[in-house]
């Protein structure tokens, strides 16, 4: 990284990237599910989300899944929107500049968690899927 960069926090293009990257590296058969998941990384999780998360700190939430989990969709649900991963930027850097893991290790952990609640999976299964998709 040169000077100038290292200077300044990882902008939102860059949290998309690392993401991007994340999603690109989940195995089959989660990988064929993920064409369609859209990635939006905002700065904080917006009032309305925190407050039905029942969280009062914006920095503790770092992700969110909108959408309904793989064994609940139909063949009817073709007017609903596109599943949505949202990543929340502030927070993100935040849990990096407190725990000192990688951008790209902490970005990755973050939407591996997301893609689990979109499949349901336990939080062994997400670690499995973590350790396949590092």
């Amino acid at each position: 990284m040169s000077g100038q960069a290292a200077s300044h926090a990882p902008d939102a293009a860059r949290i998309e990237a690392l993401a991007r990257e994340a999603l690109a590296r989940i195995p089959s058969p989660f990988a064929e599910h993920l064409a369609d998941v859209v990635l939006i990384v905002e700065e904080f999780a917006d009032d309305e989300t925190l407050d039905v998360m029942g969280i009062e700190d914006p920095f503790e939430l770092t992700g969110l899944y909108h959408g309904r989990p793989i064994g609940e969709k139909s063949a009817f649900d073709s007017g609903a929107l596109p599943d949505r991963i949202h990543l929340y930027r502030r927070a993100i850097l935040d849990e990096w500049s407190d725990t000192g893991v990688s951008l790209e290790a902490l970005v990755s952990h973050i939407v591996v968690h997301e893609v689990g609640h979109h499949f349901g999976l336990s939080d062994d299964d997400m670690h499995a899927l973590e350790d396949a998709a590092g």
